[in-house]
């Protein structure tokens, strides 16, 4: 077959879900492909050269990649996703500090708290949705942390709305009009908490991540540091700091799902082993799907491996087929926490959340967050005495993003 041959753009990417991707490129036989999607040339990538390749910025951009639905639910029109250059190193300093070991143990503090809270409503329940519960952890937690007022039982609206930001960005249809109307709501709640704060109606705790947002200026043409975000920028890079907290809902999901099917890990997470958790929130983060591919514009003509795509064109990054090649983790689609103790997950090995520098690239700067608050959290699920009911706990490939079709039902025991 020609290298050169393109697949024609299909219905496929619906039906197939996180699997369309990783199958053509199995088919090939290859780490790179020439497609079209969206009626558009595309270049779909895979490995490690790759993930460098991807987000080297003479080769590929963000900046107008993103499509508007995305923008309209998930990151937010004006966030430091849709940057490049400059400009995005100066936004991205903002979120820098979060990737300090300081940050994470506060915000694991805050979310360990708002969990223990949680624990005996849930044990007088008889049954919780761990999905749906932990949102509202994660979202009492995060906001604690960041300063974010938040009156008492308002945490259910706001982690509702987070979660539907995520859960609409990639589809069609009510979840995706849900998912609009949730950013829309929650963008205006907190540019008005961003001009509370600047006029002196409403106080941040210095320092606090409401603060630093209210303070921070960004580069400006040829002036940087000297214009303050937007009231409504401020708002979106608000949301981008707690929106992917919450999201972390999917991961505790998987890791309960993980606890279920294979109920020896919970002694070891028991036990205390720090390097067991981390590695087996690694394992979470590669065998579940979450994230199914990456994309940006061709900056310029661009060649990778034989293939072709124009400038303007798709460039994709397979980010779920990365995580289950089985030339970079042995028995790709075996859950084995114990990969990572033997090898400690390379940086544009393991992709979930994007590959490159997190301090000088699109990965995603609250990473180390998200393994830090997902360790913690497996293992205090691991403590929790429960029962898992009769239930579906199938995972739909063809769903994204996907979680067990019932959120995982527990009985939580007193």
């Amino acid at each position: 077959m020609s290298p050169h041959r393109l697949v024609p753009e299909s219905l496929a990417l619906l039906t197939e879900g996180y699997a369309w991707l990783p199958d053509l490129l199995r088919a090939e036989n290859d780490t790179a492909l020439s497609l079209r999607v969206l009626g558009k040339p595309a270049l779909a990538v895979r490995g490690p050269e790759a993930v460098r390749f991807f987000y080297d910025e003479e080769h590929v951009r963000r900046h107008g990649a993103l499509p508007g639905p995305v923008l309209s639910t998930l990151f937010g029109h004006g966030a430091v996703h849709t940057l490049d250059g400059a400009e995005h190193r100066s936004r991205k300093a903002f979120f820098l500090p979060l990737l300090d070991d300081d940050a994470v143990t506060g915000a694991a503090e805050h979310i360990v708290a708002a969990w223990d809270e949680a624990v005996p409503r849930w044990a007088a329940e008889p049954e919780v949705v761990l999905f749906d519960a932990v949102a509202r952890v994660l979202t009492k937690g995060v906001c604690r942390w960041a300063g974010v007022p938040l009156a008492e039982g308002d945490e259910e609206e706001l982690a509702s709305d987070l979660v539907a930001m995520v859960d609409g960005f990639a589809t069609a249809g009510p979840r995706h009009f849900r998912a609009r109307r949730a950013r829309a709501r929650q963008e205006k709640r907190f540019a008005e908490l961003v001009e509370a704060v600047r006029s002196g109606e409403a106080e941040a705790e210095p320092g606090s991540v409401l603060d630093r947002v209210c303070r921070h200026r960004d580069t400006s043409g040829d002036a940087p540091g000297e214009e303050l975000l937007t009231p409504l920028v401020a708002a979106v890079e608000l949301l981008n700091v707690i929106r992917p907290t919450t999201a972390l809902s999917w991961f505790v999901a998987f890791a309960a799902h993980a606890l279920h099917r294979r109920p020896e890990h919970k002694e070891r997470l028991n036990s205390g082993d720090a390097a067991f958790a981390v590695a087996f929130a690694h394992e979470v983060r590669r065998f579940y799907p979450f994230a199914p591919f990456l994309g940006g514009q061709a900056v310029t003509d661009l060649t990778w491996q034989g293939r072709t795509v124009p400038a303007g064109g798709l460039v994709l990054l397979d980010v779920y087929g990365q995580n289950h090649d089985e030339r970079l983790f042995k028995d790709p689609y075996a859950f084995r926490p114990e990969r990572f103790l033997d090898h400690a997950p390379a940086r544009d090995e393991l992709i979930p959340q994007g590959g490159a520098d997190a301090r000088t690239g699109h990965r995603c700067p609250g990473e180390a967050m998200t393994v830090g608050i997902l360790e913690t959290l497996a293992q205090r699920l691991a403590a929790l005495e429960y029962r898992v009911p009769p239930q579906d706990l199938t995972i739909p490939l063809n769903r994204i993003p996907t979680r067990p079709r019932d959120g995982m039902i527990l009985r939580v025991l007193g």
